[in-house]
């Protein structure tokens, strides 16, 4: 639950992000170096893995091990993607690059088995004193 909640979380804001890419908005600085495309590009991949993490987290909400997969392929392509903003807005990238780690780590730890410490071996218990 907790890590469905996060990547819901960042699909949007990467939903949010490349919708605003996509219409040039304002507050993207100009002139910016990507390293495969222009803003807009990045707008549509971020707009796509955005999407992705939104089924992902609709999966995991619905339990099993298939959206957790789906999770963690999600997030990971989410933290690739913000690795190669960095040039562009490196503090918005590493923000959302820590976001989907701790989405992984939340993903990929989830349903392991605890160990558990063996209990020492008690003694038997003592039988009750006999009713006078």
């Amino acid at each position: 639950m907790f890590a469905a909640v996060f990547l819901l979380m960042s699909g949007v804001l990467n939903i949010v992000w490349g919708i605003a890419a996509i219409g040039n908005a304002h507050f993207f600085m100009r002139n910016q170096h990507y390293m495969f495309s222009n803003l807009k590009g990045w707008g549509w991949i971020t707009l796509i893995i955005g999407i992705l993490e939104i089924g992902a987290a609709a999966s995991l909400f619905g339990g099993g091990t298939f959206g957790r997969i789906f999770g963690i392929i999600a997030a990971g392509l989410a933290a690739i993607a913000a690795l190669f903003e960095i040039p562009a807005y490196p503090l918005w990238s590493v923000a959302i690059f820590a976001l989907c780690l701790w989405i992984i780590h939340g993903l990929a730890i989830y349903g392991r088995p605890v160990e558990v410490a063996p209990e020492p071996s008690a003694p038997p218990p003592a039988s009750p004193p006999p009713a006078a």
